[in-house]
């Protein structure tokens, strides 16, 4: 399986015609996952947790939008078998807490797009940390799950500077710090310069307006970790913007 980092949305997106066509068209060419497991922004806990292993609701953790948008359902399976590798993959003595904690909007609103049938066992793991250096190395203490058929998503988004957006309209032109970021991010993807990209903090145009917080960019360190090579360039299916923020993924080889 190949590795993901996909700009999540907020629950509109999957009104945007636009971009759910290319998620759709990301997912459909790829292998059926026997598991997907997502790091997502909105989860940030250490030591590393591992959410509900059973089919339980979803976390609607986000406000002020419409009453539907809290009544959305994505029934899929659990998979406790999934859970206990990733605890297997860690290294000794590091604690893997446990909960039943259901999956947020970061996890739930691309796979109902990609995966609709809600079929697909999935698993959401917390960010233990934010440090580029560290998700790394903890992607590819995950990247094994590739063989064993598990999808692995890293869920942010490539600008998130929502405190300086100005026009709220999905269709809204992207200010000059997020499309001067996302030039620069796609190009240092292409090049596999991960040590500018793990330096974005200091190096990338449009910081700190692009990332006010890094949480939502910090999951694609560790789809990199998990590519096996974070140095060879990622295929980029989705880019442009919506509400002025860039939603460029990647997928790895």
């Amino acid at each position: 399986m190949p590795a993901l980092f996909l700009s999540h949305g907020a629950p509109p997106l999957v009104d945007d015609p636009t971009w759910v066509a290319q998620l759709r068209d990301l997912a459909a060419p790829l292998p059926r996952p026997r598991a997907i497991l997502v790091a997502s922004a909105h989860w940030e806990s250490a030591p590393l947790m591992l959410g509900a292993t059973e089919t339980v609701p979803l976390v609607y953790d986000f406000g002020g939008f419409a009453p539907h948008y809290y009544q959305v359902q994505y029934r899929a399976p659990g998979a406790p078998e999934l859970a206990d590798r990733v605890a297997a993959l860690m290294p000794d003595g590091q604690a893997v807490a446990r909960t039943s904690r259901g999956l947020d909007h970061g996890a739930y609103v691309p796979l109902t797009v990609m995966f609709p049938e809600a079929d697909i066992p999935v698993l959401q793991m917390s960010l233990p940390t934010l440090e580029p250096d560290r998700l790394l190395d903890l992607g590819a203490r995950l990247a094994p799950l590739r063989d064993e058929g598990v999808l692995i998503i890293g869920s942010g988004f490539t600008t998130h500077g929502l405190p300086f957006l100005r026009d709220w309209r999905p269709e809204a032109a992207a200010p000059g710090w997020s499309s001067e970021f996302d030039a620069w991010t796609a190009e240092a993807l292409a090049r596999g310069a991960i040590d500018e990209l793990a330096d974005f903090r200091d190096r990338a145009p449009g910081m700190p307006y692009a990332h006010p917080t890094i949480e939502h960019f910090a999951p694609m360190f560790l789809t990199l970790g998990a590519s096996g090579d974070p140095e060879a360039a990622p295929e980029q299916p989705i880019d442009g913007f919506w509400m002025g923020l860039a939603k460029r993924s990647f997928q790895t080889a």
